[in-house]
């Protein structure tokens, strides 16, 4: 297989990858329980809808079709994301687990168009490096600007207090009345 048609192959994977974000992105928005998170999604969903129609001028540069390819990979990212926004959680610590899904989305998208980057500039396809890099520097400032709004959300996270423990069942119980029972067999002295 030539490189070019590696290329074509890579461009149809983040073409699906970028599509599928579409779809998700406002999922993620309307689940987030912070405010600058919800921003920050639906700001990315602009971002990514410009991607999609960039990745289109670069396939009609390279007079190929961006349809044949699905991205499974993403397909599996969004779907930790979708996992984190069925959890039972509340506040940060739900938001939290939306950080990650969306920080996993960007370094994978950021390393596709890395990758595409470095193979259009071995093939010399200086508009195709320029679309593509436009695509790579936004999801870089995504990143950034999704970890700089999770700091104050993850410290908020760790400061609330845990869930209760739940009570002890079956052997737990047993166990525990056991070693109460031994702990005083143990020590008679005190007792009297």
């Amino acid at each position: 297989m030539a490189l070019r048609d590696v290329l074509i192959d890579e461009l149809r994977d983040m073409y699906s990858a970028e599509n599928q974000l579409v779809k998700a992105l406002p999922k993620l928005a309307k689940g987030a329980k912070n405010w600058k998170l919800k921003q920050l999604f639906a700001a990315h969903l602009e971002e990514t809808k410009g991607q999609v129609e960039r990745l289109k001028l670069v396939f009609t540069a390279l007079g190929e079709k961006p349809t044949g390819q699905h991205c499974n990979r993403m397909e599996g990212v969004i779907e930790e994301g979708k996992d984190a926004l069925e959890k039972d959680e509340e506040g940060a610590s739900f938001d939290s687990g939306l950080i990650g899904a969306a920080l996993r989305t960007e370094y994978y998208e950021i390393a596709g168009y890395e990758a595409c980057v470095a193979m259009a500039t071995a093939l010399a396809m200086p508009k195709v490096v320029r679309l593509l890099n436009a695509n790579r520097k936004e999801e870089l400032g995504a990143a950034k600007k999704i970890t700089a709004a999770c700091i104050p959300i993850l410290k908020q996270s760790a400061s609330e207090p845990d869930e209760p423990k739940m009570p002890k069942t079956g052997k737990e119980k047993y166990s525990a009345k056991k070693s109460k029972a031994d702990e005083a067999k143990a020590a008679p002295d005190l007792q009297k």
